[in-house]
């Protein structure tokens, strides 16, 4: 009796798996034929979308005058190619390979408005919203997806959660400011331990000017370049917008760099941190736009004090004998 209960068991159980590999194994939809998703539109008609991620993260990137930019950070530039590459593919999706049509399944392969891995909503030139859920991956470099008022839910290979990153670092470009290093001839650093001045004496050799170091000192020149590389190359998390506000600390900065060439003088402000996306806001002279940047990259700028540019004495060799 419990070994044909068992045969009874182990029947259902392949009759579900098989039930399975049925239902979500991706097929042709009609007969082979691969209909484009979305028939009547190109991706010269796009000219909005707005990535979120199942976090809650989001993007928003507009089209303004031929240009895509970051609407909420004051229409900051972002890389047109790399949108447009994204809109070739979404523009692009068929519905060849065509998973289920139960909208049952929806939340299960990650296509449901309360839980998806990406929400793309996406505005075209005639007024017109299109809101396309990316799924679950049942395989490397394949995605469920389904579009918002049907049930059907397809698989794509042409499309990744790499193509869709939430983050604004994948949309723009990341470098907020550059001064060739060789070319900088002073330095100022200014944080809660003080003033500190660095003059350059030949191609590579720093001195401290203020506050002048004690006979038994040396100056760490290593430390000096670090600051300086800190400072001359800054590279954003994302950026703000334009305008200045109090939470950003510039009324009372977290550090002031002033780096001197011989044509221009660049000062970097370092204001508040946000301990919780470990960054810091972030101004420089040469651009318009406030960014945050990530802790580590400011901290020597923060944190160095007077002792931080001493060189540790090297210990003196035991005299043979002793």
């Amino acid at each position: 009796m419990i070994k044909r209960q068992h045969k009874i068991l182990a029947a259902v159980l392949v009759a579900q798996i098989v039930l399975s590999i049925v239902v979500f194994w991706p097929r042709p939809s009609t007969a082979g034929q691969r209909e484009p998703l979305f028939p009547d539109l190109s991706a010269e008609e796009v000219t909005a979308l707005t990535i979120e991620d199942a976090e809650g993260n989001a993007i928003e990137l507009a089209e303004v005058t031929g240009e895509w930019v970051l609407p909420e950070a004051d229409q900051y530039p972002a890389k047109s190619d790399a949108v447009s590459q994204l809109l070739d593919k979404l523009t692009a999706l068929t519905t060849g390979r065509l998973v289920t049509r139960n909208d049952t399944s929806h939340r299960r392969l990650q296509v449901a408005p309360s839980d998806f891995v990406r929400r793309i909503v996406f505005r075209t030139s005639d007024g017109e919203e299109e809101t396309l859920y990316l799924g679950s991956s049942p395989q490397y470099g394949s995605m469920h997806f389904r579009l918002e008022g049907q049930t059907e839910t397809y698989l794509t290979s042409e499309l990744t959660t790499w193509d869709v990153n939430t983050t604004a670092g994948t949309w723009i470009d990341t470098s907020y400011q550059s001064v060739a290093q060789g070319d900088v001839v002073k330095i100022t650093l200014e944080n809660t331990n003080g003033t500190f001045v660095f003059e350059k004496e030949g191609e590579d050799t720093w001195t401290m000017v203020s506050p002048p170091l004690e006979e038994d000192e040396t100056l760490d020149q290593a430390q000096v370049t670090a600051v300086l590389r800190r400072a001359a190359s800054v590279t954003m998390k994302r950026p703000l917008g334009k305008e200045e506000r109090d939470a950003y600390g510039m009324d009372e900065p977290s550090a002031v760099v002033t780096l001197e060439t011989a044509e221009k003088t660049v000062t970097l402000r370092v204001g508040a941190e946000d301990a919780d996306d470990a960054s810091y806001v972030v101004k420089s002279s040469e651009s318009d736009y406030y960014v945050h940047v990530a802790a580590t990259s400011v901290k020597a700028l923060v944190e160095n004090g007077y002792d931080a540019f001493l060189k540790e004495p090297t210990p003196e060799a035991e005299t043979s004998g002793s």
